[in-house]
């Protein structure tokens, strides 16, 4: 057995310290670290945060060679070897470590080298408080299971059965607020980290809503005996990444009702989405994934053209998931979809790369997006989830709605992720093939293409409208009605000094003809300064209308003609037009 001891050590210096009880050891042992964290699908480099890492044979100081970026290997024979290392923490995500005199936070990727040949043994993990009476409040939480007599949230001893499960399993010290519920006979408890105001008993009501309908679209057993969503509370955040028990996540203080709010706030909806993101990955990533998955390789890339179906079809059921447990109601959902559509079709990338390419190249274009990524990629989170909704009324329109997604989801986790069976490219063509009764290749060769999906008329089956209007300001997110812009600047931009500052630039659209570029900011329209109501300003132009413009790139200043074309009709809004037909999809 391995035993780890971490430790925040200088919360101040934001410094944890670890140390590994490796044993007996000969010439050759390596040691490493990952490189990324499954979830997030970019190399990272997390040994580069690692300070003086050193070996001891009792007392004596043994030789360690550095082979890379995040292996090490032991030169000499020891009877009781032990690793040591300071490890820096100041990464305020979901994705690494972050340690203050307010919390600290790690995942396991980030902290605990691997000993190489022996990842398959047991585990302890030590997790000691930091030194200091101000600390003496600080509590732990995570959902690695304990060992000896730790009680839950103590500092103390908890163990796991290999190295995957060791880093499967992030952390959470400080003083933190602890809510709980029940779901399906499974304890999940709710920790908020970070200021807040927070109504706790309404996020575990809605939560344990989700959670249910979620455990009973897999068949009514959830495939862990306790369950933690973990919360960072900023004064702006957002994001998540999915563990086997457990979710971190990063939220927004205003996101979350304050008791006596009762009203459904889009930030608040937002939030619920995100949890019921993170907690459908428990089938969907964590237990069905790809083949290439089994197991993870994570000291370099590993490239799949699946990560549609991982997190394309996850983001379908995320909002769907609140609807369906009853959290939003239906226009809601509508408009919530329509948000999520439009953040598709105000991208000319979509055109330039299949959700195949996009799924296969997100580690160096997804998670890698500069200023020009609307124009040259396609997300595989939002086509994907639109693919996943293409697939499921396609299902349900081709057996009179005997089968839909859902028998899709279910399986593969019958065949797939409760038999620890990593699915092929071909896995999700094969069972819709099955459940429609003929060959769904015409349906899977979307995957492939760089079209728009025939989603307008397959919608219309289902008694939904879907219509396209142009925006009626720079911050509209799509999905409601209204009357749109009659033309637009191209361009998504900020307040900022004595104009805006351009975002990212629209291919084709009036910006890019004039020639503004991202980080140009524009101080002028036709001799008036501009503010956050430029799209306003421009449309009482007209089309046709000719400006000139000045605008700052770096300290020089440019002018040049803009010339007012129609605005795009890339706003997408859904509507029931028919509600028997309706029916039959939600």
């Amino acid at each position: 057995m391995l035993l780890y001891r971490i430790c925040p050590i200088d919360p101040h210096a934001h410094l944890f310290e670890v140390t590994l009880e490796v044993g007996s050891s000969h010439p050759g042992q390596r040691f490493s670290l990952p490189s990324w964290i499954p979830g997030s699908y970019m190399v990272r480099d997390f040994a580069r945060n690692l300070i003086e890492v050193k070996g001891f044979d009792g007392d004596r100081q043994i030789r360690l060679t550095q082979l890379d970026k995040q292996r090490w290997q032991l030169e000499e024979d020891c009877d009781a070897l032990t690793l040591s290392y300071r490890v820096y923490a100041w990464d305020l995500s979901v994705r690494s470590a972050h340690l203050d005199q307010t919390h600290g936070f790690f995942n396991g990727t980030s902290v605990f080298l691997k000993v190489e040949g022996r990842e398959v043994e047991s585990v302890q993990l030590e997790i000691l408080p930091p030194a200091g009476e101000q600390y003496s409040d600080w509590r732990v939480a995570t959902a690695m299971p304990l060992a000896d007599n730790t009680e839950r949230y103590a500092f103390g001893r908890y163990q796991a059965a290999n190295y995957d499960e060791l880093i499967d399993h992030p952390v959470e010290m400080g003083t933190f607020t602890l809510a709980s519920f029940q779901a399906r006979g499974v304890q999940h408890d709710l920790v908020l980290t970070g200021r807040h105001w927070a109504d706790t008993n309404r996020i575990c009501a809605d939560l344990q809503k989700i959670c249910e309908t979620e455990i009973d679209l897999f068949g009514g057993q959830a495939p862990y005996d306790y369950y933690l969503f973990m919360t960072m509370v900023l004064g702006e955040g957002f994001g998540g990444l999915e563990h086997r028990a457990s979710t971190a996540l990063v939220c927004g203080r205003g996101d979350l009702p304050a008791k006596g709010e009762s009203d459904m706030t889009e930030g608040y909806r937002t939030f619920l989405s995100l949890c019921s993101h993170e907690y459908f990955h428990n089938w969907n990533v964590k237990r069905i994934k790809p083949a290439r998955f089994v197991p993870y390789d994570l000291e370099q890339e590993s490239y799949t053209t699946q990560l549609w179906a991982y997190e394309g079809i996850t983001s379908y059921y995320d909002d769907w998931l609140t609807y369906r447990a009853g959290c939003v109601d239906r226009d809601t959902y509508l408009t919530m979809l329509g948000e999520l559509m439009t953040r598709v079709t105000r991208g000319s990338g979509r055109f330039k790369q299949s959700l195949t390419d996009s799924s296969f190249n997100a580690w160096t274009k997804f998670y890698k997006q500069d200023e020009n990524a609307q124009n040259a990629i396609v997300s595989y989170y939002t086509k994907g989830a639109m693919f996943a909704l293409f697939l499921d009324l396609s299902i349900r329109k081709e057996t009179g709605g005997q089968a839909n997604i859902d028998h899709l989801m279910q399986r593969l986790w019958a065949d797939f992720g409760s038999q620890d069976i990593g699915t092929e490219d071909d896995t999700h063509q094969q069972i819709v093939s099955e459940l429609i009764g003929r060959d769904a290749s015409d349906l899977f060769a979307w995957l492939h293409t760089t079209d728009d999906l025939p989603l307008t008329p397959l919608l219309a089956e289902f008694g939904i409208e879907l219509s396209l209007r142009a925006a009626t300001s720079n911050s509209d997110k799509g999905g409601t009605s209204g009357g749109g812009l009659t033309t637009e600047l191209g361009a998504k931009y900020s307040v900022a000094g004595l104009g805006v500052k351009i975002v990212n630039v629209a291919e084709g659209g009036n910006a890019h003809k004039l020639g503004l570029a991202a980080g140009d900011n524009l101080v002028a329209v036709d001799g008036l300064q501009v503010g956050g109501d430029l799209d306003k300003r421009l449309n009482r132009y007209g089309v046709g209308a000719r400006l000139q413009c000045h605008w700052f790139r770096r300290d020089e200043l440019m002018t040049g003609e803009l010339e007012l074309t129609a605005a795009a009709q890339s706003t997408s809004v859904l509507s029931v037009i028919d509600e028997e037909k309706a029916a039959r999809w939600l």
